[in-house]
């Protein structure tokens, strides 16, 4: 199984990467005045969920091997691939709907131009907004209720664990839902860096992956939510100066 989450991770890396490219070269970040048609927002949604599986995928790693192993151990050797393959797939379908959800937002700040051709934020007050927001979040109880569930395995497994094929996928996509309530305010954070920023899509996945895995993990979250607050604080303030 670990073969296949690695192979899942490269794939979606490279076909990100080849997406951002062909973007570029096809000016898939118009001028602001210019609607976008079904082609460009169908190639977007593309990019944001090849974008969320490479991202996600690493950090979810550790729940999958362990619930191919609780598998194994239970005597379920001939389920051991098919079942963790449903549970990936419930998983990925939660990120593809915040996909579609992250692909309405990029549209909608588009045609309010508040994006550059470059797609990042035009607006300081916005960039400010997002980046503040982002760090509120990290001390929220909400943020850490979802963190404790996707850094402990064994714990969601105990209390989640549902059997045969039906069950993986349901347990998949649980697993989905928590995720995404422990990561949507950093992906936000795309907005300001560049949605197609290759460099910050990869610094924003080892974040992820650092407060999942460390034992510090939760403290690491709260100092980047103050970090990200004082830099939000700061960008208003310039912009309100200005």
């Amino acid at each position: 199984m670990l073969l296949g989450l690695i192979g899942i991770t490269l794939l979606a890396w490279a076909y990100t990467i080849h997406l951002a490219w062909n973007m570029g070269n096809m000016n898939m970040a118009m001028p602001r005045t210019q609607d976008w048609g079904v082609l460009e927002l169908f190639l977007l949604f593309l990019m944001w969920a090849f974008m969320m599986a490479a991202m996600m995928v690493p950090s979810a790693s550790p729940m999958v091997l362990m619930f191919t192993t609780t598998l194994q151990r239970r005597g379920h050797r001939q389920s051991a691939l098919v079942q963790p393959g449903l549970f990936v797939l419930g998983y990925l379908a939660i990120w593809t709907g915040f996909s579609l959800l992250a692909t309405l937002a990029q549209w909608g700040l588009h045609a309010a131009a508040l994006l550059s051709p470059q797609v990042v934020s035009t607006s300081p007050v916005l960039g400010g907004a997002l980046l503040t927001t982002a760090g509120a979040y990290q001390w929220s109880p909400l943020k850490h209720a979802c963190l404790r569930r996707c850094r402990s395995p064994l714990g969601f497994l105990m209390t989640e664990w549902r059997e045969g094929p039906v069950g993986a996928l349901i347990m998949g996509l649980r697993h989905g839902v928590f995720c995404v309530g422990c990561c949507w305010a950093l992906m936000a954070l795309l907005f300001i860096t560049g949605v197609m920023n290759l460099l910050w899509i990869a610094a924003i996945a080892g974040f992820i992956l650092v407060e999942k895995v460390i034992p510090a993990g939760e403290y690491v979250a709260r100092l980047a939510g103050l970090l990200l607050i004082g830099f939000g604080i700061l960008m208003i303030a310039d912009s309100i100066n200005a």
